[in-house]
């Protein structure tokens, strides 16, 4: 048998050498001094199936971007940057941009994360995978672009100096256990307020950077949403919100474009829109404004914070890349006059944040500016009955006490959180004391709270049962917040507790479901009006020994249209706005129905707390009669020393 010939390994790897030199070459080739817009003017090309012009990337097409591109290159010390963008502006080229620039320098892990799975998906058909068809340079790097190998799967890709993860917030899992360079978060005005594990999404987000303190950087990129729950607005407002100045064509003076300085002719729809510069008041036509984007520049408008922030709008669309202003105008009028069409508008195309107009008036710092001169635990004149609600917290009860008026009419009485586990029975012992302390009228009468809506959701409701069937308060209700949106004020009651036999014990616990929205909109429509009545017309009356967070936690929910719910703002409480809501279910407990109250027996009820006793007559009034709680036992002083 012959022997094998062994070729030599010049002929076995023929381009062995080349190979070996060039990857080494490249290890220790000094970091190449090149920008993203000039990596993307140099490598990027745009594919048909996602560009209205395909082809060569251009950044002097929208120089807009050029800026913030750059922020995300290897040598600027700029680590954060959001951008508030209008939609089809080019936020999403820079972040695609971004990502072929550190794969092919092979800068390190990076992680491109969206609200959710259908979302991420989309971005990885319509964008990721355009992008590694076109561009050879992001081609080269990948270690792999066999579909079967692990290293290049659908939502994870190995390359040269890094690994791309693909990740969508739904799940804490997919957000934890990945330590990345570099982050982009694409559409963050759609995250989750938290998620199933009670875990911030952007906060899991921004600590997988943690191990690159030095070399980090962050990119977000969104168009806003909702005022106060808005996380692309909440991060502009902490930057440097640089906004784009550009010369005016007759003066030269920098001007921006706001939708507040574009006029029109009335019934012209548009056509004849024109710019009017709010320094020498000339008429901008629209083409001008090719060249002046060209010469303008980013300011930064509040500077200081080292997060760099860039807000603008349709306005600034380059002819053949988005809408022209007389189509913009026509949007505008369509929508005018239609909420969701308006939102919709000032969102996506102006990138303003949407504000409900029966919130606009309902700001803290307007409604702690209407405090009126009266104690708390004194009933002022036009209080007639007296409820409270109450809101069950792992730590503590919070306790909001209401006095009510004729037409509903409402006087904040109080306000107190009550410290201790609800599990326990001090708490307890504490809520007693203080609803069945009377509270006394500044006429010299003694009121009693009538009602108390105790919310058992949560984890403590056994405890919150527990305690209502003990009877210890006058007309304990135990209440849970209905889920549909059109669900009444108070739902009839439902009782919970059975005896041996399986029968319905009629005097033990019922359950009442509270129309949390229905409520709310009463109070902040109150609160939106009342800033136009005399302090004698308002409906809601609030005392000037209120502590300042009590008005934070009264304003601290915004209406959402897209849920049809108010959604809580983020970094606030809202204990005193709920408890509200719950005090004013009390008042709708079946016994006392104040809503249903006819004007003469408003004014019965005023009548008798209206006349002002003398201290003899003060001094004869007996005291509120003790709870009876069916037993023949008094407990009203339950758990006093």
């Amino acid at each position: 048998m012959a022997p094998l010939r062994t070729l030599p390994m010049a002929e076995t790897y023929p381009n062995a050498a080349h190979l070996i030199h060039a990857t080494r070459a490249r290890a220790f080739a000094p970091r190449k001094v090149q920008t993203v817009s000039e990596f993307a003017d140099k490598e990027i090309r745009l594919s048909k199936k996602g560009s209205a012009e395909p082809g060569p990337w251009h950044t002097d097409r929208n120089p807009i971007l050029r800026e913030p591109m750059d922020c995300m290159s290897a040598r600027s010390t700029v680590k954060e940057v959001v951008m508030m963008f209008p939609i089809q502006m080019g936020k999403t080229c820079c972040a695609i941009n971004a990502l072929a620039y550190h794969m092919a320098n092979g800068s390190g892990p990076v992680m491109v994360c969206l609200p959710g799975e259908v979302g991420m998906n989309k971005w990885i058909n319509q964008k990721l995978n355009p992008l590694i068809e076109e561009t050879p340079a992001v081609q080269e790097v990948l270690t792999s672009q066999n579909s079967r190998n692990s290293a290049n799967t659908k939502e994870f890709k190995d390359f040269i100096g890094g690994q791309l993860y693909l990740e969508h917030a739904g799940s804490p899992s997919r957000l934890k256990s990945t330590s990345v360079k570099f982050l982009i978060v694409d559409e963050l005005t759609e995250f989750a307020g938290n998620l199933v594990t009670g875990d911030d999404p952007l906060m899991l987000l921004e600590d997988r950077t943690s191990a690159f303190p030095a070399t980090y950087k962050r990119l977000y990129i969104s168009s806003p949403g909702v005022k106060g729950i808005c996380r692309t607005d909440e991060l502009y407002e902490k930057s440097d919100q640089r906004k784009y100045f550009m010369p005016c064509p007759h003066c030269n003076a920098e001007i921006l474009f706001e939708w507040s300085g574009l006029h029109w002719s009335e019934g012209s729809n548009g056509h004849d829109a024109r710019y009017v510069c709010p320094e020498c008041a000339c008429e901008i036509e629209e083409h001008y404004k090719t060249e002046m984007i060209k010469k303008g520049r980013w300011i930064a408008t509040n500077p200081g914070p080292k997060l760099r922030g860039y807000h603008i709008n349709a306005l600034y669309y380059q002819i053949g890349l988005g809408p022209r202003w007389a189509t913009l105008v026509d949007m505008w009028l369509q929508a005018y006059n239609d909420l969701a069409r308006l939102k919709s508008f000032l969102n996506s195309r102006l990138a303003v944040t949407w504000e409900d107009p029966a919130m606009r008036a309902v700001k803290m710092n307007v409604i702690a500016d209407r405090v009126e001169p009266y104690a708390l635990r004194t009933a002022p004149v036009g209080v007639c009955v007296i409820t409270a609600g109450v809101d069950t917290q792992d730590n503590r009860l919070a306790v909001h006490i209401t006095g009510w008026g004729k037409g509903l009419a409402c006087w904040v009485i109080d306000y107190v959180e009550l410290m201790g586990d609800p599990a326990d029975d001090m708490v307890w012992v504490a809520l007693t004391d203080l609803l069945n302390k009377p509270i006394h009228h500044v006429n010299g009468h003694k009121m009693v709270v009538e009602a108390t809506a105790i919310d058992a959701g949560g984890h403590r409701t056994e405890a919150v049962k527990d305690y209502v069937r003990r009877r210890l308060i006058r007309r304990p209700m135990v209440i849970f917040g209905a889920i549909p949106n059109n669900a009444p004020v108070l739902s009839k009651p439902k009782a919970q507790d059975i005896n041996w036999r399986g029968q319905i014990i009629k005097k033990g616990v019922h359950i009442q479901h509270v129309g949390t929205v229905a409520i709310k909109n009463v109070l902040f429509g109150r609160l939106a009006t009342d800033h136009e009545k005399s302090l004698e017309e308002r409906r809601v009356h609030f005392s000037s020994d209120l502590q300042p967070d009590y008005f934070q936690g009264i304003t601290s929910e915004t209406f959402d249209p897209r849920a049809n719910r108010f959604i809580k703002k983020r970094g606030v409480r809202n204990e005193q706005l709920d408890t509200w809501v719950y005090s004013y279910a009390a008042a709708h407990h079946q016994e006392l129905r104040l809503h249903l109250h006819p004007k003469a027996r408003w004014d019965e009820l005023l009548e008798k707390y209206g006349h002002v006793l003398d201290p003899e007559a003060r001094k004869q009034l007996p005291d509120p009669e003790p709870v009876n709680t069916g037993s023949g036992i008094n407990l009203s002083g339950w758990g006093r020393g």
